[in-house]
């Protein structure tokens, strides 16, 4: 038999015929780093080198993480956090959203600003800027929380207001006042506005009233978080290590939004008034996860942060199960995308149209287990390879285990048909970890709970998990904890014992 045939081909057959192609990969040299000023990651899954990362050679420091929840999200995040500390002592601060990153940051050392438990921001604080510029911000902030610019004239009240409080206060308005000097506070403004409703001399009291009736949700008593004095300074938050802002006591998204506003806002004034310094690596880290309200609008400081971020040595983490809750103008402009295990084909075509990856990539990320990740790199000059490449496995500072608690065994069959209800939970072993410490469980029981779930290679249905804890002396009540931390609704938790 012959091993050679040939063929009467036409020559646009020819062209189609692809004989040597460059594999999805970039060369070493731009994989392997200094390893005393870069972050080591994992190995690449087609040629197993070594990949440290460094932003050197791209265009920002700034990452985009994607991937559902127990894809191995946080975990990466964590890792990250941790060696960039080892290697260039970079200080973070997270804007934690659901208090996921509080027990580890505790474990960890770090410093732990539960607002609403004692804590209190406000908002009216200068950190070194001019009163008039502060009102901007501020004004800004309500434009993207409420619908307040649809209004002008209360617009307009609100900022004439807030303008006077600090003139009361003895700030001049253009010019950035001398250290020491309280800032006015929201109740300030307020006042002024009731006292010009109350002299009766405007021509429009409906505005008047609407303006106040706006801003009396920050300043009632008990919600009154960004209305006294502040307990802490976040521009100092930003040079004191490992620090996690727990956003998750607010009452709502609105308040939780405000307060991440400001800490940007604030962070972003401290970038710049310390300027460039010729440090490597990263002065600080802000991480926002699951923070859609303030990476997805347009005004967002987090946009100012990803735009200077780089001559400052600011970096910025965003971190989303859902990539289109991230801004267009964050996504499209990040040094670094990491892709994990993506759920939706719909948010696999939003990274496929903005990152112009291949279909065997995209094929290779729907297959993706625990801890797999592509990384899209966006280098500083122009190259001959993908930007786009695998990862075996995101290597970090332990195990990257996946917990699943199922709960379709309590569920009717109406609740199993209805797609809208979580029918199993995923968990990092991390978090589960964290969860359990954040609930009151000692760390005896914990490690007695994890062997339990290994033999059962990590699954577990929620009445057993709630069995094993009370078997070993957990409480009624400390179990109740830790299914909320689950984010299990109280209807299902009380099924959950029912059976029990």
């Amino acid at each position: 038999m012959s091993l050679i045939r040939i063929q009467n081909i036409m020559s646009n057959e020819v062209a189609k015929r692809v004989f040597l192609t460059r594999p999805p990969e970039p060369p070493f040299e731009y994989l392997l780093n200094d390893p005393t000023d870069s972050i080591f990651i994992g190995t690449t899954k087609l040629f197993g080198v070594p990949f440290t990362w460094s932003f050197a050679t791209l265009t920002n420091p700034h990452l985009a993480v994607v991937g559902i929840t127990g894809a191995g999200k946080s975990f990466f995040v964590k890792t990250f956090l941790i060696r960039a500390s080892y290697i260039w002592n970079t200080n973070a601060i997270i804007v934690d959203w659901a208090g996921e990153y509080k027990a580890w940051v505790k474990q960890s050392g770090g410093v732990i600003i539960s607002l609403s438990k004692g804590d209190y921001i406000n908002i009216m604080d200068l950190s070194g800027m001019k009163p008039i510029d502060r009102v901007k911000q501020i004004m800004n902030s309500f434009d993207i929380l409420t619908d307040i610019g649809d209004y002008p004239e209360q617009r307009r009240l609100t900022g004439e207001a807030m303008e006077q409080a600090y003139v009361n206060a003895g700030f001049v308005l253009s010019s950035v006042p001398e250290a020491g000097r309280d800032a006015p506070t929201l109740k300030d403004v307020t006042t002024l506005l009731e006292e010009k409703l109350q002299d009766g001399s405007y021509e429009y009291p409906a505005e008047l009233e609407n303006a106040l009736y706006r801003l009396r949700q920050f300043t009632r008593e008990g919600e009154d978080y960004f209305a006294r004095k502040s307990t802490i300074d976040i521009g100092k938050l930003a040079s004191s290590g490992l620090v996690d802002m727990d956003l998750s006591g607010l009452p709502d998204e609105k308040f939780r939004a405000l307060a991440a506003m400001f800490i940007l806002q604030t962070l972003k004034e401290k970038m710049r008034a310390e300027g460039w310094s010729s440090s490597k690596g990263l002065k600080a880290i802000v991480v926002l996860d699951e923070a859609w309200k303030v990476a997805s609008d347009d005004r967002s400081d987090a946009i100012t942060i990803v735009r200077e971020g780089r001559k400052y040595q600011f970096g910025l983490i965003v971190a989303s199960q859902n990539p289109t809750d991230v801004n267009e103008a964050i996504f499209s402009n990040v040094g670094t995308t990491v892709m994990l295990r993506i759920r939706f084909e719909k948010f696999m075509n939003y990274l496929q149209g903005s990152l112009n990856f291949s279909n065997f990539m995209r094929s290779a990320i729907g297959k993706f287990g625990v801890g797999q990740a592509a990384f899209d790199m966006s280098f500083h000059a122009a190259v001959q390879f993908p930007d786009v490449f695998l990862l075996e496995r995101i290597v970090g500072e332990e195990p990257l285990d996946v917990y699943t608690i199922n709960i379709s065994e309590i569920l009717t069959q109406s609740e199993l048909a209805d797609t809208s209800i979580q029918k199993e939970y995923y968990f990092e072993r991390i978090d589960l970890n964290s969860k359990m410490i954040e609930s009151g469980i000692s760390s005896d029981i914990i490690i007695s709970i994890f062997n339990d779930l290994d033999k059962k290679e990590r699954i577990a249905d929620v009445r057993d998990l709630v069995r094993l804890m009370m078997k070993r002396g957990v409480s009624k009540e400390v179990v109740v904890v830790f299914l909320r931390s689950m984010k299990m609704v109280d209807t299902t938790i009380t099924r959950v014992f029912s059976y029990v």
